[in-house]
């Protein structure tokens, strides 16, 4: 885990970041639907999860742009950005109904990112224990999937005053909407670090990736 330490005082976002750090802590968040028809094509078409290769895209979406990794080191009181995020995906376990967090590493590489998750996956089936460390994993971003509705809209509460930084991510079933096939997305993010732009720019990079990375790896 590397990072670097941002000057507050030559930081871009210096005013905006002053603001939401101190006189109004808050995150923003906002749900829209991207268009997966090729990525789910591209799935099936190559017998992959689409599960995974969307985490893929989402990985590599958020590692883009230093906006989407930074964090809060509240015991130096330093912002910084780290070099990498990682994915923190989840399993089900239907016999319990309880999830257990997996852990992870985004490699831009994607056949090495998907025999990782995969593998990740796996493993963590073999046990029914929430296992959330994220004490030891600051530069993990959280990663959900609501596999059991195409929701409309969601909305993530933290604590008021709480400087978390790291993205949070879910997405729901996607579903046939006028011969596409639409998947429902919602981003958080720490209104200190990001704005309504940046947030938006999210959806418009997932749908960029889609289709760069069918056309890139089609086979």
């Amino acid at each position: 885990m590397n990072y670097k330490v941002i000057d507050r005082e030559t930081y871009y976002r210096k005013g905006v970041f002053r603001h939401f750090s101190q006189d109004c802590k808050c995150s923003t968040s906002m749900t829209a639907r991207i268009d997966v028809m090729e990525l789910v094509e591209y799935s099936e078409r190559t017998e992959t999860k689409f599960y995974i290769n969307f985490l893929y895209i989402l990985s590599k979406v958020l590692n883009s742009r230093e906006d989407y990794r930074m964090g809060y080191l509240w015991q130096s009181d330093e912002l910084i950005c780290y070099d990498v995020i990682n994915p923190t995906q989840y399993v089900f376990h239907q016999d319990t109904e309880t999830c257990t967090p997996v852990y992870t590493k985004y490699c831009q590489d994607y056949e090495k990112f998907y025999a990782g998750a995969l593998q990740d996956v796996e493993e963590a089936k073999k046990t029914r224990e929430y296992g959330l460390d994220a004490a030891n994993h600051p530069n993990w971003f959280d990663a959900s999937y609501i596999s059991w509705l195409s929701y409309d809209s969601l909305n993530i509460e933290l604590p008021d005053g709480y400087l978390y930084f790291a993205p949070i991510i879910n997405w729901g079933k996607y579903r046939q909407e006028n011969g596409r096939l639409l998947m429902p997305v919602s981003v958080r993010l720490n209104h200190a670090i990001a704005d309504g732009y940046l947030i938006a720019n999210v959806f418009r990079l997932l749908e960029q990736e889609i289709e760069a990375f069918v056309r890139r790896t089609g086979r």
